[in-house]
C-alpha cells in the first residue's frame, strides 16, 4: 500500500491535494469509502496552492468513525463535510485499488456504474431565543467549500430556508434531508446537519430548556413581599410572588416557564436585593432611622462562626 501512496484516512491528517485527469474520479470514489490518495502518487498529483491549504487548515478533517467535531473557531454559516470510514468496508479497498490503477491504464471496472450516497454536511446556526420560544422560519446563508472547473477549492454560497422547531435546545441538530453533498452515480445526496446555538443575551442564561434570570429587587420588596411581573422571551410575561423576608441569593423556581418543549423547561429567578443610594438629606435620614429601628447586624454570623 505504501508503494501505491495510499493509506487509511484515520491514521494521518488528510492532505489538501487535488488530482486531475482520470485520478480525480477514482479519488472521489475512494473518499466515499474512507480512503485518501496522498500527494506524490504519480505525475498527475498536484500540490495544493495557498488557497487550497488555507481552506483545509480552516476546515480540518474529523477522524473516521467518530462523531463530527468542528475545528476550533468555526463560525456561523460555514458548511463542513465529513464522512468517516465505515466498519466493514475493508473488502472494498482492493476494488478501489483496482479501479484507481485500471483508470490510469485506460481500463474500467466490470459491472455497473459506481453509486455512493453523498457526504453529510455540518454547519452552525445562531438563532435568537425568541425563535426557540415560538418556532420560526429563517433564511440561512452558507459558505460552502467547492471545486472549480480546474479542481481548485473556492468558497461558494447558497441560501436555505430553515424551519426552526419550537422548543429547540442549545447544541441540538436540525437535519435537512438531501441538503448535504451530492451522491455519485445518481445516488441520493447526503444530509445537512445544523447545530443550533443561541445568540448572546444580556438577560437570560440558558441551560437545556431551563432559563436563569438574575432578578433585582428593592429592599422593601424583599422585606415585605410583593408580586412581580417577569418578562419572558417573545414578549410574554409571567407573574411571580416574592415571599416576605427574601434575601439575596435566594432562588425562585417557576415550573414550566422555560423554553417550551416536551417537557418544557423551568424559569429560575436568582434574587439580588439592591439598596438605593441615599442622595438627599431626607433619604439619608430614612436610612439613619432604619438603623436605629432595626438594630440589625449584617455580620452577626461572623461572630458565631469564629
Amino acid at each position: 500500500y505504501e508503494a501505491a501512496g495510499i493509506y487509511r484516512a484515520g491514521r494521518h491528517p488528510d492532505h489538501p491535494t487535488f488530482f486531475t485527469g482520470p485520478l480525480w474520479a477514482a479519488r472521489q470514489r475512494g473518499r466515499e469509502r474512507g480512503w485518501t490518495v496522498i500527494e506524490g502518487l504519480c505525475a498527475h498529483a498536484q500540490p495544493a496552492g495557498p488557497t487550497t491549504r488555507a481552506a483545509y487548515e480552516q476546515l480540518g478533517q474529523h477522524r473516521p468513525g467518530q462523531d463530527f467535531r468542528p475545528p476550533p473557531g468555526w463560525d456561523e454559516g460555514f458548511e463542513f463535510s465529513g464522512r468517516g470510514f465505515a466498519p466493514g468496508e475493508d473488502s472494498e479497498f482492493s476494488d478501489f485499488f483496482a479501479e484507481l490503477f485500471g483508470q490510469m491504464g485506460g481500463r474500467r471496472r466490470g459491472g455497473g456504474d459506481y453509486r455512493a450516497r453523498g457526504e453529510d454536511h455540518h454547519a452552525k446556526m445562531v438563532i435568537a431565543l425568541d425563535d426557540a420560544w415560538t418556532g420560526a422560519t429563517r433564511e440561512l446563508a452558507l459558505r460552502v467549500p467547492q471545486l472549480d472547473a480546474e479542481g481548485r477549492v473556492t468558497l461558494g454560497a447558497r441560501t436555505l430556508s430553515v424551519r426552526i422547531p419550537k422548543g429547540v435546545k442549545e447544541g441540538q441538530l436540525i437535519r435537512l434531508t438531501g441538503q448535504g453533498g451530492p451522491g455519485l452515480g445518481g445516488a441520493t445526496a447526503g444530509d445537512l446537519y445544523l447545530e443550533v446555538h443561541f445568540a448572546p443575551q444580556e438577560r437570560f442564561v440558558v441551560e437545556g430548556r431551563d432559563l436563569h434570570l438574575r432578578l433585582p429587587v428593592a429592599p422593601w420588596e424583599a422585606a415585605l413581599g410583593t408580586t412581580l411581573e417577569i418578562p419572558l422571551p417573545a414578549g410574554e410575561r409571567v407573574k411571580v410572588r416574592l415571599p416576605a423576608g427574601s434575601q439575596t441569593g435566594r432562588q425562585l423556581r417557576v415550573r414550566g416557564k422555560g423554553i417550551p418543549g416536551e417537557p418544557p423547561g423551568d424559569l429560575f429567578l436568582d434574587l439580588a436585593v439592591m439598596a438605593p443610594e441615599a442622595r438627599t438629606p431626607a433619604q439619608k435620614a430614612m436610612y439613619e432611622n432604619m438603623a436605629r429601628e432595626f438594630q440589625f447586624d449584617a455580620r452577626a454570623e461572623w461572630e458565631k462562626n469564629r
